[in-house]
């Protein structure tokens, strides 16, 4: 039977990377995405897995911010693959850059909701569905999308960083929990990666930016993919936070 993997924010940057891995590693895969501007990118992406991995997709506009609409991603994943979930990468992230004094509530509640509380959604509503099949031969796997500014800080960014290290900790917490049941629990945390956010900065702010990094350069976002292969194909592997970084932070 084909394992099944669902994704949320699975259509750009490292999202997109990620999805392609999934597709590589064997897995049908369900992409989530939010905005109308990432539909057609979505199912863009979706075709291309499938051309180039022969597995299936699906793709579901879903903001995973909310409980209710989470409830629906996993629904058209189960009604279309069936109630064998294999992995779960929740992924979906947003930042707003604003220093604290300045921020307003509703931006700050947002970034929670979308960067942490879609985690904690997901995570509950997909468990059901691994709980029943997984074991050591057959493992399940969730892999959350951390940050190095969930493990440092970052300013301007403090609803995001506060997100982001909830996200180590639910990592931490659920990997204890569910080890016994054969489901694996890591996070990535990825350095500076080189996404549409850093594809506006000029030559050189990214210079200096690329020089505050020990290996000299901004990551690529197929490192982030191939750290998450690592995950998927480590079977003693869990409770970890894996941050390619280029050595920005020291662990």
């Amino acid at each position: 039977m084909a394992k099944t993997a669902i994704i949320t924010g699975g259509s750009r940057g490292i999202g997109r990377a990620l999805s392609l891995k999934l597709g590589e590693l064997g897995y049908n895969v369900v992409i989530n995405y939010r905005s109308d501007s990432s539909k057609a990118k979505s199912h863009e992406l979706a075709a291309e897995i499938e051309k180039e991995y022969h597995v299936e997709t699906l793709v579901v506009k879903a903001d995973v911010s909310k409980y209710e609409e989470c409830e629906k991603l996993v629904a058209a994943a189960v009604e279309r693959f069936g109630d064998q979930i294999d992995a779960l990468v929740n992924n979906a992230g947003i930042t707003n850059n604003c220093n604290w004094v300045d921020i307003k509530r509703e931006a700050y509640e947002q970034v929670i909701a979308t960067n942490l509380m879609s985690f904690l959604h997901m995570s509950h509503l997909v468990l059901p569905y691994m709980v029943n099949h997984s074991d050591k031969e057959h493992q399940c796997i969730i892999c959350n999308t951390s940050s190095v500014g969930g493990m440092t800080g970052v300013i301007n960014q403090a609803d995001y960083c506060a997100a982001k290290a909830g996200v180590i900790g639910l990592t931490r917490a659920l990997a204890l929990e569910l080890a016994p049941k054969g489901i694996r629990v890591n996070a990535l945390a990825p350095g500076m990666i080189m996404t549409d956010m850093l594809r506006g900065v000029n030559q050189d702010e990214l210079k200096a930016l690329a020089a505050t990094i020990p290996q000299g350069y901004i990551g690529d976002v197929s490192d982030i993919a191939g750290a998450m292969e690592y995950i998927f194909t480590a079977p003693y592997l869990t409770g970890q936070v894996i941050s390619p970084n280029g050595g920005f932070v020291l662990q």
